[in-house]
């Protein structure tokens, strides 16, 4: 894409930068892509497979090019605002995909759910004590972590689902973390 280096000089600051692509900067969007395309596609490529991967990968950028406008630093860090696109995205894919093979499956009249037993790669946080590990929480602690890590929901979703501010569900899973940092 070009010289990492140079984009470093161009956009010494994360200010600079956003400033940039928000005023619809091609060279900045090559400079976000060579800075954060590698990370983004690490978090990405853990939900699905690397060919749906590097798709959602571009489709990620696509978004960030879309709604640069959006972002506000106030909020969050460039990386950080890129990386719950990306992971939000992910899920989007994962889960649209899961849907269209459960649906796709019906037809087979009851062998359903033996085919996805035989068929289906799961990683049992079960069988390796991870979610017994996680139980030592306050009830609330663990329910959150539960619903976000073990089930897949967003923060977001959580929020609406508890009825508990967005803000909230952030602090009490950074809390249930830094818990079991101390007890592990």
């Amino acid at each position: 894409m070009g010289n990492l280096k140079s984009y470093y000089k161009l956009f010494r600051t994360e200010e600079k930068l956003v400033a940039a692509l928000k005023n619809q900067d091609q060279i900045a969007l090559k400079a976000i892509y060579d800075r954060y395309s590698a990370p983004l596609y690490g978090m990405i490529v853990r939900l699905l497979d690397d060919e749906e991967a590097e798709d959602v990968l571009q489709e990620v950028f696509v978004k960030i090019w879309n709604n640069a406008g959006s972002y506000d630093p106030n909020k969050s860090k460039l990386f950080t605002w890129m990386s719950t696109i990306a992971r939000n995205h992910a899920i989007d894919v994962y889960r649209s995909k899961s849907f269209r093979r459960s649906n796709s499956n019906i037809s087979l009249n009851g062998y359903t759910e033996e085919i996805n037993a035989q068929k289906k790669v799961v990683f049992n946080t079960d069988t390796i004590g991870i979610k017994d590990l996680v139980k030592v929480l306050s009830p609330d602690h663990f329910q959150i972590l539960d619903l976000v890590y073990f089930k897949g929901y967003t923060q977001v979703e959580v929020s609406e689902m508890l009825n508990i501010p967005l803000g909230t569900i952030k602090t009490k899973i950074r809390l249930a973390i830094k818990e079991l940092r101390k007890k592990f």
